[in-house]
């Protein structure tokens, strides 16, 4: 039996993170409460593992209301305050403030977050093929995140704009001989 080649990342131990690294990550996601769920994870999991916040995301989604970007918008204090008391999900202030600030600058974007982000997609990036040729940061993860900065969010910069990136399939980085690549 023929063992799948996976991206180094992906580990082979558990199995969320390898549902994810099959089915989910580097696919193309667009529509603007769905782009806006994973500018909120990947603010979220700034400084923590993607798996924590893989093991967290359906409550995450429940806390969030699915991430829909109006009602979040509208959230008030008392939901930061529901929000930090939830065990379910990252309790940090900083970044709960900043998911319902995001959410109120994606309201306020003409022609919605999905086409802003869309517009940084880079589909000719190189094809690599080793980990030590997956980039952190880009030209192109430098201005999307200037470019959400100016209309407004945090905890947005170049990195994690990058990983944002590669997590809605702006870019394919999947190694060259992973067998998600070509799926």
């Amino acid at each position: 039996m023929t063992e799948l080649i996976r991206c180094t990342w992906a580990g082979m131990s558990d199995p969320m993170y390898l549902a994810y690294h099959d089915e989910e990550w580097g696919r193309p996601v667009r529509g603007d409460d769905a782009v806006f769920e994973r500018v909120a994870l990947e603010a979220f999991q700034s400084g923590l593992s993607w798996l924590t916040i893989l093991r967290k995301r359906e409550n995450f989604r429940a806390a969030f209301d699915g991430f829909s970007i109006p009602k979040v918008a509208a959230y008030m204090e008392q939901d930061v305050e529901r929000l930090l008391g939830d065990a379910g999900i990252v309790r940090n202030r900083a970044k709960i403030e900043a998911a319902v600030s995001n959410a109120r600058a994606a309201q306020a974007l003409p022609g919605g977050l999905s086409e802003l982000v869309w517009r940084h997609a880079d589909p000719d990036s190189p094809v690599p093929r080793t980990m030590a040729d997956v980039p952190a940061v880009t030209p192109g993860s430098k201005a999307l995140a200037k470019e959400l900065k100016r209309h407004g969010f945090r905890f947005v910069g170049p990195t994690t704009a990058y990983a944002l990136m590669q997590a809605i399939g702006l870019v394919n980085d999947h190694l060259a001989d992973c067998v998600a690549r070509t799926r």
